[in-house]
C-alpha cells in the first residue's frame, strides 16, 4: 500500500467553549444572530426557550475536528458538529475502521461507519461524526494528490461560485453584493393572529428595503404546521417571495404535497435538517420540492451529498447545500446545472462577511460582493489555525 496514503494516526479534537472559534452551532464566545436573535423554531411552543435558540441548548455541543495523518506524513482535516458524543464515536469506534486502511477507500470506510452505527440511530449525532471523518478523506487525498477536492469529484465547472445570504436584515445583504436575500421568520403559530400579523409586516418591511425584483426567501426553520405556512404564503403573495425554506419538519412528506398542491406557483425548499439518503429518498421520489437543501457537515458528508445529488438529478430537483462553507463550495464548482451556494452571516449582527468557522483554520476563503473565486488550493484548502483552542479526545478523557 502507497505509504502517502496509508493511514496510521487519526486525531480528534473538541474546540475549546471558550475560543473564537466554531460551526454553524458554536461559535464560542463569539456571539451569533442565529443563536441569540428571536427567531421562530421548533421549540417556539415553550414559553421559557422561545427567545433565544441557545436558551433550549442548540449550542450546547462544541465543534470538533478529524485530523488523519498517513505514515508519509500527509495530513487531512476537517470540523464538524456533535461535541463530546460525536469525537467519543469516532474516537473509540469508527477508529478501527480508518487507521491502517488506504485513504482512497472512502465508499468502504463510510459504508463500515454507518453500517457499524445504525443501532446508534440513523440521524444527527451518529451521522455528524461520520461526516466529519468523510470530509477529512476527502481533505486527505486531494492534499496527497495536490489537487483541490472538486477535482477528485468531477473537476470544475465554473471558475467563480455566485451567493445569497442568510442574514437578519435583507437591506445590508444587497448592499453587501449577494443576488439574493434569506431572512429567518420572527415569529409562529404560537403567537396567535397578532403573530401572524407581525410576520407579515415583518416581511413587508424587508422587500420595502430592498425593492421590487430583488430576491427574498424566508427561513422558517420547522416552526410551522401547514395551515399555518399556507395563510402565511397568502398574505405575502404580492410580496414575491422566491422561496419558503423549511415550513416543515423535512419527514412531514404529506404537510409538503398539501402546500405544493394549495400553492403549485411558489417555491418550497427543506433538507438541511434530514440525514444521508435514506432520509432525502421519499422527498426526491414525491416531488414534493423544488429544492434540496442539505447540509455537507451534517448529511454524511460530501460522499452522502453525492449520492443524494445523484439521485434528485434523475429528478431534475436542484441541491443547494446548507452553509457548510469550502465544504460546499467544492460541491458546487462541479455541478453542471445551474448552481449557487448559502452563504450564513457569521458576524455577530449578520451585517458582515466573516469565516464561517471563524478563526478555526487558516484558508478558508470568503465572498467578496455575493461572488467566490475558485482556487486551485489542494483538499479543501484550509489548515488547523491554532492548535490551542483544541483539545484532544481520548477514551481516558471522556470515561
Amino acid at each position: 500500500m502507497n505509504k502517502d496514503f496509508r493511514i496510521k494516526d487519526m486525531r480528534v479534537y473538541v474546540v475549546e467553549h471558550s475560543s473564537e472559534a466554531g460551526t454553524y452551532f458554536q461559535q464560542g464566545k463569539s456571539k451569533h444572530w442565529l443563536v441569540d436573535n428571536l427567531i421562530a423554531n421548533p421549540m417556539s411552543g415553550h414559553a421559557p426557550y422561545r427567545a433565544r435558540r441557545s436558551s433550549w441548548g442548540i449550542n450546547a455541543l462544541d465543534s470538533i475536528v478529524v485530523e488523519l495523518e498517513t505514515e508519509s506524513g500527509k495530513t487531512g482535516v476537517a470540523t464538524g458538529s456533535g461535541g463530546v458524543p460525536a469525537a467519543w464515536i469516532i474516537a473509540n469506534h469508527f477508529s478501527r475502521f480508518i487507521i491502517g486502511q488506504d485513504a482512497r477507500n472512502i465508499n468502504l470506510i463510510w459504508d463500515q461507519m454507518y453500517r457499524s452505527s445504525l443501532p446508534y440511530g440513523r440521524k444527527g449525532i451518529p451521522i455528524l461524526a461520520i461526516s466529519a471523518v468523510d470530509l477529512a478523506l476527502w481533505d486527505l487525498n486531494g492534499k496527497v494528490r495536490g489537487e483541490p477536492v472538486f477535482n477528485l469529484i468531477g473537476g470544475k465547472v465554473r471558475n467563480e461560485i455566485e451567493f445569497y445570504c442568510t442574514g437578519p436584515d435583507a437591506a445590508a445583504i444587497k448592499e453587501m453584493g449577494f443576488w439574493g436575500a434569506k431572512v429567518p421568520l420572527p415569529e409562529g403559530p404560537f403567537d396567535g393572529e397578532a403573530g401572524l400579523q407581525r410576520n407579515v409586516e415583518f416581511l413587508k418591511s424587508q422587500r420595502k428595503a430592498i425593492g421590487q425584483g430583488f430576491p427574498l426567501m424566508v427561513d422558517c426553520y420547522m416552526s410551522l404546521d401547514v395551515p399555518y405556512a399556507s395563510r402565511l404564503a397568502t398574505a405575502c403573495a404580492e410580496l414575491d417571495i422566491y422561496w419558503w425554506e423549511e415550513p416543515l419538519s423535512p419527514e412531514d412528506n404529506e404537510g409538503y404535497r398539501r402546500l405544493r398542491q394549495a400553492h403549485p406557483g411558489l417555491k418550497w425548499t427543506t433538507g438541511e435538517h434530514e440525514y444521508t439518503r435514506y432520509g432525502f429518498r421519499k422527498l426526491i421520489e414525491d416531488r414534493v420540492l423544488d429544492i434540496l437543501q442539505p447540509d455537507v457537515m451534517w448529511v454524511g458528508g460530501l460522499s452522502e451529498t453525492l449520492r443524494i445529488a445523484a439521485h434528485a438529478g434523475a429528478y431534475d430537483i436542484p441541491i443547494v447545500p446548507h452553509g457548510s462553507g469550502p465544504y460546499s463550495y467544492h460541491f458546487i464548482a462541479s455541478r453542471t446545472e445551474p448552481a449557487f451556494c448559502e452563504y450564513v452571516a457569521a458576524s455577530a449582527n449578520g451585517r458582515s462577511i466573516l469565516p464561517v468557522f471563524g478563526t478555526l483554520m487558516e484558508g478558508e476563503p470568503v465572498p467578496v460582493n455575493g461572488r467566490l473565486e475558485i482556487t486551485d488550493a489542494p483538499g479543501f484548502g484550509m489548515e488547523i489555525a491554532q492548535r490551542s483552542m483544541l483539545r484532544q479526545v481520548s477514551l481516558d478523557q471522556i470515561a
